[in-house]
């Protein structure tokens, strides 16, 4: 069975008896279990008939925020009979039991132990973190082990980089890694950030591992999610973290709990799944290991390191709702200016020294001459910004994404889109040096826009501590050779390898038979259309506006906007008539803007092919796409032209030239999509629930670049947990019927707010009233008047 953090500390004190030296207040390290194993098997006998009547303590039924080793109820000089506490004498340790000789022997090895150990592991008081040591559940994963129930505390609050907790960073580099510093590129910007980290605290845990995560959402007026990038979900559903999907957004002020089993292995990440909370820090790495001997790759890698985890972004210096609001309202672009690894990197010059300028210290990723190590990359970027990845000096062999093990690939260099994960191996068998890790961006941050770059650094140990020389140009940081993923290249290329090329290990699934049980084509572009929401016509139409800089272009899949239902889908279960899709569209919607609750149904353990269709006509662009619920066989990328059709694809597919890879396609859950060209992905829908597939650049899912895949009917679904958070409108049919009476008043005064008279009918101010004595008292006035002149 699954076991709590707790269990396995108490399991692993009474497998020896601790010093009186050791600290009880907090959980051993792993250090010591170990030590605390290798004792002497003939001692550990001996004191095992001791343990056999020592009290077994209460095992709680989940993990607490603060992780505490068990304890007895009662004292140890106290027993209860009938209710009562007796005192006794107090039982002697056991140790103080054995002969002399034998607990001199004990006490030495324990001692000797003990000399070996640091310091105990303690925790942050406000968040429950772990502090200055690894999670309980980051561990190495065994076979045969048990599972462990491993507890979080996620709390999301608005913070700032280079806040009054960083000093004197940079001028003082040991001041940039002090609790809740922030530095990024050394830019002063606003944040939404989990336990003021940047990336946010990472998830490590094994397989089957049970995950709970308490996100306390402490923005002021803002709800949020956590989405929890690559895990599945199934039998879940309502963990997955989609607003308006799967659960309603978590109100200000209030807690919600996630708790699910983390049974995909590999590269993941968690990020907030509500507006653009990912963009301004919102996301961390969620990694999920399995036991090495499990590895297929295990004998191609030394070390798996969790400091060689990186996570790449786009980043820009102002509240992305910010540069959102400007570029859809008005004239603002939508270009990041740089990026980061693992939320720092150069940007800022902190002094005028040209030959020696200071920069905020690039990420470091330390190896020793020799050895393999696993390096895994998390694309969490929310812009157009495609990071293309290399290592001077080194080749790098690509062997897993999104999770799943491919045949290995040597390349020179490797292409990633928002959302993807990639795996790849790195042999330290350079000269000792140091060494860049060169990172640029492609599509809206190549030269033609703002040459958007970062770089990290491949330290070897010995090597001097220094960066290397200069600060590479954009143009500098490309290094020839194969490159994997390669934008908007797709099989009709020979000098790269597209994702559709590669070859998964996994073998041949249901999802890889002849002819799918349903198809999709879902085409795609930036259409010239009335978007109600940015251009209101007839003031300001698409065409009224006089500035083509001003004039926003509408992403939609199939003609139709995604719109949000008041109340999750998942938890409302609404009819077929609230759903729309290519096939109950007017044609207007081709020329006109349509929004609705784009749903497509299909049944469970179906197999579904969708044909992704990018148009091209509008922008040279380039989408990822990624699906919740499931992953799936990427049989086909190509691109065609500069731009095409869903009829010219159509046309291509059934001359048979749309070839499909039905044996050993990659399996992924992120995949991008050429520009002029298309992506067919499969997947067997086993997983019932309503799942999200929407591009993963923030600005273009924000304005509707999504649908929702039903798989299986209602009844398939798990039923909705107890006490489950409920949202909606609340939009009475009369609001008369519902007001909330006066209170009777005998008080005869009343206030008067306007200037003409009053009066109170039914204890009711009356309007018509009012103007009827209006008319009385002027006629009389008249009359009075009247009667005066003529006597």
């Amino acid at each position: 069975g699954i076991k709590t953090q707790t269990e396995i500390e108490h399991q692993t004190t009474t497998e020896a008896f601790e010093t009186t030296t050791t600290d009880r207040s907090y959980v051993d390290d792993i250090k010591v279990r170990q030590s605390r194993k290798t004792l002497d098997d003939a001692i550990i006998h001996k004191i095992e008939p001791l343990l056999q009547d020592r009290k077994p303590a209460e095992i709680p039924e989940s993990a607490s925020k603060v992780i505490m080793p068990l304890r007895n109820r009662n004292p140890a000089n106290e027993i209860v009979i009938g209710g009562k506490k007796n005192k006794t004498e107090p039982i002697k340790h056991p140790v103080e039991k054995l002969d002399h000789e034998l607990a001199k022997l004990l006490r030495n090895k324990i001692t000797k132990k003990i000399n070996n150990i640091r310091a105990h592991v303690r925790y942050d008081e406000v968040t429950g973190e772990v502090m200055d040591a690894p999670h309980p559940c980051e561990r190495e994963c065994k076979e045969g082990e048990d599972p462990m129930v491993c507890y979080y505390h996620f709390n999301l609050e608005w913070y700032q980089t280079m806040s009054k907790a960083c000093f004197n960073c940079p001028f003082n580099e040991t001041d940039c890694f002090r609790p809740d510093c922030i530095p990024a590129d050394g830019m002063n910007r606003p944040l939404n950030v989990i336990n003021r980290k940047m990336p946010g605290p990472a998830i490590e845990v094994c397989q089957h591992d049970r995950v709970i995560v308490d996100v306390e959402n402490d923005l002021m007026t803002e709800g949020t999610t956590v989405h929890w990038h690559g895990q599945h979900q199934k039998g879940t559903p309502y963990m997955d973290g989609t607003p308006y999907v799967t659960q309603c957004p978590i109100p200000p002020e209030t807690t919600f709990r996630y708790q699910f089993n983390a049974t995909h292995t590999g590269t993941h990440f968690w990020h907030s799944h509500s507006g653009m909370q990912r963009a301004d820090g919102a996301a961390g790495a969620f990694i999920v290991r399995k036991p090495k001997s499990q590895d297929p790759h295990g004998h191609l890698y030394d070390y798996d390191r969790t400091d060689h985890v990186m996570i790449v972004t786009d980043w820009i210096h102002e509240l992305s709702v910010g540069m959102f609001t400007d570029h859809h309202h008005s004239s603002g672009d939508n270009k990041p200016p740089t990026l980061l690894i693992n939320g720092v990197g150069r940007f800022r010059v902190f002094n005028n020294d040209t030959e020696k300028p200071l920069y905020m210290k690039a990420a470091r990723f330390n190896v020793e001459q020799g050895h393999r190590y696993r390096f895994r990359v998390i694309n969490a970027e929310f812009l157009n910004c495609p990071i293309e990845l290399s290592v001077d000096g080194h080749n790098i062999t690509v062997i897993s994404s999104d999770g799943y093990d491919l045949e290995p690939i040597v390349a020179t260099s490797l292409v990633t889109y928002a959302g993807e994960r990639y795996d790849f191996i790195l042999d330290a068998n350079n000269e000792i040096d140091n060494y860049w890790i060169r990172f640029r961006g492609l599509m809206d941050c190549d030269e033609v826009f703002t040459k958007a770059k970062q770089v990290g650094v491949l330290h070897y140990e010995g090597a001097m501590e220094v960066e290397p020389a200069g600060d590479p140009t954009w143009e500098e940081l490309h290094n020839e050779g194969l490159q994997l993923n390669a934008l908007n290249k797709g099989e009709e290329e020979d000098e790269t390898i597209s994702v559709a090329e590669m070859k998964s290990l996994d073998g041949y699934d249901e999802s890889l038979k002849e002819i799918a049980d349903y198809q999709f084509y879902v085409a795609y572009d930036f259409y010239a259309k009335n978007n109600s929401h940015f251009h209101r016509s007839p003031y300001y139409g698409y065409y009224q506006v006089p500035e083509k800089v001003n004039r926003l272009y509408t992403p939609q899949l199939n003609h139709i906007s995604m719109k949000m239902p008041s109340s999750p889908l998942l938890v409302a279960r609404p009819t077929p008539d609230h759903f729309c899709n290519a096939s109950s569209i007017e044609e207007s919607c081709k020329e006109g803007y349509c929004e609705c609750s784009h749903v497509l149904s299909v049944k469970l353990n179906s197999v579904v092919e969708v044909v992704i269709v990018d148009e091209g006509i509008t922008f040279d662009a380039n989408h990822p796409f990624h699906l919740h619920g499931h992953s799936f066989r990427v049989v086909g990328l190509r691109r065609l032209a500069s731009d095409t059709t869903i009829e010219e694809v159509k046309a291509f597919d059934e001359a048979g030239l749309l070839k499909r890879n039905l044996k050993n396609a990659p399996i992924k859950d992120t995949v991008t999509v050429p520009d002029g060209g298309y992506t067919v992905i499969r997947f067997k829908a086993d997983n019932p629930g309503y799942w999200l597939f929407h591009c993963h650049i923030e600005f273009h899912v924000e304005v509707g670049m999504a649908l929702v895949f039903k798989v299986g009917d209602h009844k398939d679904m798990p039923p909705v947990p107890r006490e489950f958070p409920k949202c909606g409108s609340y939009i009475p049919d009369n609001m008369l019927e519902l007001a909330t009476e006066k209170p009777k008043n005998d008080n005869q005064f009343i206030s008067i707010s306007h200037w003409w008279p009053v009066v109170v009918v039914n204890n009711t101010v009356s309007s018509s009233s009012s103007i009827s004595l209006c008319i009385y008292l002027l006629t009389c006035c008249m009359f009075l008047l009247k009667f005066n002149y003529d006597r």
